[in-house]
């Protein structure tokens, strides 16, 4: 056996309840014993970054300075791993129509990322399909039915999508609020010099006190892809890339 593998894990943002998102992510990165992780609320511990092998995000509306978007950067091309999570690559504009608007003002950061969030409808089921490559991170996974926040983004870069959706509808409440049969990518692989990123965009979560701009109390939590099994595998096997420990 080697010896730790070095995590850095930034959990931080809105309308999301990052406490439980945090927590269950930690239990499943304590699977793994050689995993020895620091947490942060924001991107500014560039010093701990420049150690780690790997770098785990879950947040909503962080966006890094230009610095911090640098040392990212730095960290990819010199072979880092970076798993992204639901809405790293979001940022959320409420304006006073009422809705919520997308802008691009993190352009480095939303090419480093391959795509940017603009919208999402509903929480309801839909299906995810896996695209038909060989890759370890979904090999022997089937079509499977989730529900989910489906995040609806814009490319950025090239991509190679390994899971994906199609959704014909509205999103409301969005600047950006009719899709007509969109192709949209659930799980994705970019590469960054020597090093990559792996996107999910499942896995929203929100309780009781995490939209107060809507209201002091959301009466029904929210756990969407966390109540899924097939959900927790790929965690699971996202995190075993990140770690370099995927077979």
């Amino acid at each position: 056996m080697s010896g730790p593998i070095q995590a850095h894990f930034i959990a931080a943002g809105k309308y999301h309840d990052i406490d439980f998102a945090r927590l269950e992510i930690l239990k499943l990165m304590a699977e793994q014993p050689r995993i020895r992780a620091t947490v942060a609320m924001d991107y500014a511990n560039t010093d701990r970054l420049a150690e780690c092998d790997f770098l785990v995000t879950y947040t909503c509306d962080v966006i890094p300075a230009a610095a911090e978007v640098a040392a990212l950067a730095a960290f990819l091309e010199r072979g880092g791993r970076w798993l992204a999570l639901h809405g790293t690559n979001s940022i959320l504009r409420f304006l006073e129509s009422g809705l919520v608007d997308a802008p691009n003002e993190a352009p480095a950061l939303m090419e480093m990322l391959g795509s940017q969030f603009v919208a999402h409808p509903p929480i309801g089921p839909f299906t995810v399909e896996v695209a038909p490559v060989d890759d370890p991170l979904t090999r022997g996974m089937t079509t499977f039915e989730i529900v989910d926040e489906l995040y609806l983004s814009r490319p950025t870069a090239p991509i190679e999508t390994l899971l994906f959706t199609r959704f014909t509808g509205e999103a409301t409440g969005f600047v950006d609020k009719d899709w007509h049969d969109a192709e949209v990518p659930i799980l994705y692989r970019r590469k960054q010099g020597r090093g990559e990123i792996v996107y999910c965009t499942l896995g929203h979560c929100r309780g009781h006190y995490d939209v107060a701009v809507f209201t002091p109390f959301w009466p029904h939590p929210e756990r969407c892809g966390w109540n899924y099994p097939v959900y927790i595998d790929l965690m699971r096997r996202s995190l075993a890339w990140a770690a370099g420990t995927l077979e």
